[in-house]
This record gives structure tokens, C-alpha cells and sequence, in this order.
């Protein structure tokens, strides 16, 4: 059941990485047009600015899970790994537990924040682009962190009951 799971969480991880991957594209295609049009043609392209920052927004918050699957994470274990392994996995639960809570907390608040965006109004400032779909897509994005985080709690879980 976990090795499922676990599969649901790096597959939906992946498909938003490479999101991530094509904001960073449309990022460096944006920049470099904006440059070359606003230096060799003197003519910008509007709204780069607001166009880069939301890209880097999504480039970010689409790569969290997939760093978080492959461990690129910092860690501080250097007193953990001197107790026995089950006190080890009751620690890592605890801490895969904490890690669950704060990103559920960030989806739940994040989706609120988004309706907040969505029934003011808000855009950007130069292109005029709604924020809220932003805002969505970052609490849509931190789902699979949530979701990673309840497995490797429940792998620890496993370990500290010996199984």
C-alpha cells in the first residue's frame, strides 16, 4: 500500500516539477527578449517584470516536492544518528508529523489567501495579471509536500513498530 503511494506522490511530484522547469524556460525566454528588444530595439516587452516574478514564483513552488522526494532538503542530524535506530524513526516521525502539519497549514492558508486575491481583485502591477491563480497554483503545488510528508511519517511509524 505504501509503495503505491509512494509512486501516486513521485509521479504527481514530477509533472509538477517539469512545470516548475518550464517557468524557468519562459523566465530566461522573457529575460532575454526583454533585454535584447529594450537594448537593440528600445522597445521592452511589457510587463517582463511581472511575467519573470511569477515565473520564478511557480519555478520555486512546483520544484518543492520533487527536492523533498530526492532529499535535496537541509538536515541537521548529526546528534540523531548516535541513538538507536526505532528512537531514531520515533524522531523522524515526529519530525515527518510536524513537517505535515506546517504544510497543510500553508495549503489551508494559502487557498484562503488566494480567495482573498480572487473576490479583491488583485493583479500585478504592470501587466495587470490576476494574482489569485498564482496563489492557487502554490497551495495546489504544496499538496504533494503534504502528501510526501504523511508517507515518510507513516514509514517511520512502520520501523518504530518494528515492521
Amino acid at each position: 500500500m505504501l509503495e503505491r503511494f509512494e509512486k501516486l506522490n513521485s509521479r504527481l511530484s514530477r509533472w509538477l516539477e517539469w512545470l516548475g522547469l518550464v517557468a524557468i524556460l519562459l523566465l530566461i525566454l522573457i529575460t532575454c527578449v526583454d533585454v535584447i528588444g529594450a537594448k537593440v530595439f528600445l522597445k521592452p516587452v511589457f510587463g517582463a517584470i511581472d511575467i519573470v516574478k511569477l515565473a520564478q514564483l511557480i519555478a520555486i513552488a512546483f520544484a518543492v516536492a520533487a527536492t523533498l522526494l530526492v532529499g535535496r532538503h537541509v538536515q541537521v542530524e548529526f546528534f540523531v544518528i548516535l541513538l538507536p535506530k526505532k528512537i531514531q524513526a520515533l524522531v523522524d516521525a515526529f519530525v515527518q508529523l510536524l513537517g505535515f502539519a506546517l504544510f497543510v497549514v500553508i495549503v489551508w492558508r494559502m487557498t484562503v489567501y488566494a480567495y482573498l486575491m480572487q473576490v479583491s481583485g488583485e493583479v500585478s502591477s504592470t501587466a495587470r495579471i490576476p494574482l489569485f491563480y498564482f496563489a492557487y497554483g502554490v497551495a495546489v503545488s504544496f499538496v504533494p509536500v503534504c502528501l510526501i510528508y504523511l508517507h515518510d511519517f507513516l514509514k517511520s511509524i512502520r520501523v518504530v513498530g518494528g515492521k
